[in-house]
């Protein structure tokens, strides 16, 4: 017979607990091994996770866990504040005679709440003086407490008048996209650009030989029925009129192409201010196909070297907007005062006025059609306008004069624009039969409102 091969082991209960022990046997030793060369070492203390990275003077804890051990911690290891160290002010010779703050000292175991009220205690008293330089010299620079009337009354303490008082219009506004931050910065660059991008008051007499202002009118009323018609917003009317009034003022255009510059300075504006601007197509049918399309490129293209491609001019509607905040408008005040303003689109006359005037000429107007018996003119509007109401007189007379139509103008776009209720029949209001010469006094106290 061969060699017998060796079976494998039963295992039995008793053969398994007798296993189970020796193992555990073995395991202990191991244990008691490891322990023993830990202790030659040195104890390492146990340290929850995140608890060394916290601010050991927290007395909030995140967590029931952190908050045990970081008890411990601050009863072993306290922070270390020396009793003699002193907070004070940086060692240099003082300026003025005034008394120097300190701050108290900081005993082992005081909190951070104790030594932020001292500190924010001390800043309270430091804010609350003011320094007074005299013509005296170096040594003259003396602390005084301000005055209760200074710490009331922000006017007397920055030296303001109280004549240029006025509402803040930008102090409420939440909304990111009205840039109320920036809203002063804009304006003053829309002042500077209206007086560089404007065209010439004297075009119809000096550059154009076959058409004239009445032309001009006729154009720009039946602009307004084609915005109507294709829903277009203010802007996209205002530029096209300040782009067809800065093309004609350096070229001469046939009557017959008068309103190919129209359409054309339509199609760019709209580009510029729609988000579904119409297309070239549709400008050739509302011309009953007297243009076609390649005509209309081609006059675009022309159009558009001659402005240099500068299409961000201030326009009427620009400053209006900001006028109308500042003056507090409700919805009839803002549509009386924009149809005052397209009004003055018609006229060839009111070109020699910049965009701001006749934007704020407008509210004027407006103001005083709907409540004669007030001031149309408040120091908020003085403020925002830049424009005293003697600044106005010559255009608001001249708006007022097309508001009650003196010359007969049959021009009826705009006005039957502004009948419709959607508009709440601004044109229908009655305007004042005259203007007194007193809203132009600017000796007359205005109010704030």
């Amino acid at each position: 017979m061969g060699p017998v091969e060796r079976l494998p082991r039963v295992r039995t209960r008793s053969t398994s607990i007798a296993i189970e022990g020796e193992e555990n046997t073995a395991t202990g030793k191991r244990l008691r091994v490891k322990a023993e060369a830990l202790s030659t070492r040195g104890a390492i203390k146990k340290r929850p996770a995140l608890a060394d990275v916290t601010n050991a003077l927290s007395q909030r804890p995140q967590t029931r866990g952190i908050s045990k051990v970081r008890k411990e911690v601050t009863a072993e290891q306290p922070v270390l504040l020396n009793r003699d160290v002193h907070l004070r002010e940086p060692a240099r010779e003082p300026v003025g005679t005034g008394p120097a703050y300190e701050l108290p000292s900081i005993e082992r175991g005081e909190g951070l709440s104790q030594f932020s009220a001292t500190v924010v205690a001390a800043l309270e008293r430091s804010t609350k003086q003011s320094l007074v330089i005299s013509s005296g010299g170096a040594g003259s620079v003396k602390c005084r407490p301000r005055s209760r009337d200074e710490e009331v009354d922000p006017c007397k303490r920055l030296g303001w008048s109280q004549t240029i008082l006025y509402k803040d219009i930008d102090a409420e506004v939440k909304d990111p996209q009205m840039c109320a931050a920036y809203v002063t910065d804009i304006y003053e660059h829309l002042r500077e650009a209206e007086l560089k991008r404007r065209p010439a008051t004297n075009y119809m007499e000096t550059v154009q030989h076959d058409i004239n202002a009445s032309m001009r009118g006729i154009l720009i009323d039946w602009l307004v029925e084609v915005a109507e018609e294709y829903r277009l917003v203010p802007d996209s009317l205002y530029l096209t009129v300040s782009y067809i009034d800065r093309y004609l003022s350096r070229n001469p255009v046939p009557r017959s192409k008068l309103q190919l510059v129209g359409v054309t300075a339509m199609l760019i504006a709209s580009k510029y201010e729609e988000l579904y601007p119409p297309q070239v197509d549709e400008f050739c049918y509302i011309t009953d196909n007297t243009y076609n399309r390649a005509e209309l490129l081609l006059m675009e293209r022309h159009m558009l070297n001659t402005l240099h491609f500068e299409l961000s001019n201030p326009s009427t509607k620009s400053f209006l907007r900001r006028f109308l905040r500042a003056a507090q408008a409700n919805v009839q005040l803002e549509f009386l005062a924009n149809f005052l303003a397209e009004l003055s689109l018609l006229e060839y006359s009111f070109l020699k006025y910049l965009p701001s005037v006749v934007a704020a000429s407008s509210v004027f107007i407006a103001k005083y059609t709907l409540q004669p018996e007030k001031s149309p003119w408040t120091l908020t509007l003085q403020h925002y306008t830049g424009y005293k109401p003697s600044d106005l007189r010559e255009c608001a007379e001249a708006l007022h004069q097309l508001q009650l139509n003196t010359k007969g103008c049959n021009l009826p776009a705009t006005r039957e624009k502004y009948r419709s209720t959607k508009y709440k029949c601004v044109a229908a209001i009655p305007p004042p039969e005259w203007l007194p010469l007193d809203l132009f006094n600017d000796a007359v106290p205005l109010d704030l409102l």
